[in-house]
C-alpha cells in the first residue's frame, strides 16, 4: 500500500500527521473508493509514527474492509471521535498535512481539535503522484485507446446540423460504453464559438465549412486520457486550414522535445516560439500542457513557470492551440508519457487535418 512509502516522505517533510478527505489522493493511498458529498466528516488520520485509520460514517460499514476504521452514527458528534482518534496518536499540535480541497466547515471543525499548523498534501504527495509506475501507465494507455476508439466513430458520424451539445452528449455515450466513464464533460466548439478554448457545448448546428473543436477523455480503474482534435464540416476557411498546420507543428515540436532532464517550461517554450514566430503568439492564451493520472488537471504542468524537470514515468498532456475571436480556433491534444528517457504518445488518433 503507498501508505507505507507516504508516511516516512511525510515525516522526512517535519510533518507530524495528515488529515485527508475523500478525493483522488486518498484513493491514491489506500486504494478504497468512499463517494462521500461532503455532508458527513470523512478522513484519512495519519501520524507520522507510522499509525493510520479512517473515520466514516456507519453507512460505509459495508464498503470498508480490511482497513482500520471508526464509524459513526448519524446522532452522533464524528469530532469528538476524530478527537479520541487524534489524542490516540498524539497528536494535539505541530505541522499537518491537510487535502487541499478539504471543505472549508471540516477543516474549522478540525482546528478545535488542536494547535496545529495547516499546510497543503500536494506539497508532498505530488512528488510520488507525479511519477507513475508501469501498472498505472498501462491503466492510462487503456483509457488512451478509449479516446482514439470514439474519435474513428466520431469520423463515421453525420455531424452536419447536429446541436454541439447533443454530439457532445454522443460522445459521451460512446465513452460510457467503452470504460468506465468520462473524465471531463466533452468539449464541442464549433465554427466561431472555437475561439473559445473551454467553450462549453450550446444549441449552435455545425454547418458546412466549420472546424470543430473536440475534447474529450476517459476513465479506466480510476486512471483518465484526454484528447483534443480539431476537424472540418466541408471546406474550411484557408485562414483555418493555415493555422491548423501551425498548431500541429507546435504540438509535434513540443512532443519531440520531450525528454529527461528537460525543465516542463522548456518544452512549453518550444511550442510557444513555434506559434509566436508564425504570428500567432498572442492568439495562444493556455498553457502547453497539464499533468494527468487520477485527476484531468495535476502535476506536472507544462507551462512557461513550469520547473519542474521531466523524469521517468511522467505523464501529461501536450495541446498548443490558437484562437482567433470572429474567426474559430484550432487545438491539438494527446497524452504523453515519459518512458526509457522520453515522451511516447499514449493516444494516436490521427492528427492530420480530416475534412468530413
Amino acid at each position: 500500500m503507498r501508505l507505507d512509502r507516504f508516511i516516512p516522505l511525510m515525516k522526512e517533510r517535519g510533518f507530524e500527521g495528515a488529515l485527508i478527505s475523500p478525493g483522488s489522493n486518498f484513493y491514491y493511498l489506500t486504494g478504497l473508493r468512499i463517494h462521500e458529498a461532503g455532508e458527513r466528516l470523512t478522513l484519512l488520520a495519519l501520524s507520522a509514527d507510522g499509525s493510520y485509520s479512517l473515520l466514516a460514517p456507519a453507512l460505509y460499514e459495508n464498503v470498508v474492509k480490511n482497513f482500520p476504521v471508526t464509524f459513526w452514527r448519524d446522532g452522533e458528534n464524528p469530532y469528538e471521535k476524530l478527537a479520541w482518534i487524534l489524542a490516540d496518536f498524539g497528536l494535539s499540535s505541530g505541522k499537518i498535512l491537510v487535502e487541499d480541497t478539504m471543505r472549508a466547515d471540516w477543516l474549522i471543525g478540525i482546528m478545535k481539535l488542536g494547535e496545529f499548523s495547516f499546510h497543503p498534501l500536494s506539497s508532498v504527495i505530488r512528488e510520488m503522484r507525479m511519477r507513475k509506475d508501469e501498472k498505472e501507465i498501462d491503466l492510462m494507455k487503456h483509457a488512451s485507446r478509449v479516446v482514439d476508439r470514439v474519435f474513428e466513430e466520431v469520423l463515421s458520424w453525420d455531424i452536419l446540423g447536429m446541436r454541439e451539445r447533443e454530439l457532445a452528449l454522443k460522445i459521451e455515450l460512446a465513452i460510457r460504453e467503452l470504460s468506465d466513464g468520462i473524465s471531463f464533460e466533452p468539449i464541442v466548439a464549433s465554427g466561431k464559438n472555437g475561439a473559445n478554448p473551454h467553450h462549453e457545448p450550446g444549441n449552435r448546428r455545425i454547418r458546412r465549412g466549420d472546424m470543430v473543436i473536440l475534447d474529450f477523455g476517459a476513465r479506466w480503474r480510476g486512471y483518465c486520457s484526454d484528447i483534443t482534435r480539431t476537424i472540418a464540416v466541408g471546406k474550411p476557411d484557408e485562414r483555418l486550414v493555415e493555422i491548423y498546420g501551425i498548431v500541429r507543428e507546435a504540438q509535434e515540436r513540443a512532443y519531440r522535445a520531450v525528454k529527461t532532464g528537460v525543465k516542463a517550461k522548456d518544452v512549453d517554450a518550444v511550442a510557444r516560439e513555434t506559434i509566436a514566430n508564425a504570428g500567432y503568439g498572442k492568439f495562444f492564451t493556455h498553457r502547453t500542457g497539464h499533468g494527468l493520472g487520477l485527476d484531468v488537471h495535476e502535476e506536472p504542468y507544462i507551462g512557461p513557470d513550469g520547473e519542474v524537470i521531466l523524469e521517468n514515468g511522467m505523464t501529461f498532456t501536450i495541446e498548443p492551440g490558437i484562437y482567433v475571436p470572429g474567426l474559430g480556433g484550432v487545438r491539438i491534444e494527446d497524452d504523453v508519457a515519459v518512458i526509457d528517457g522520453r515522451g511516447r504518445r499514449l493516444t494516436r488518433a490521427e492528427r492530420e487535418l480530416v475534412i468530413l
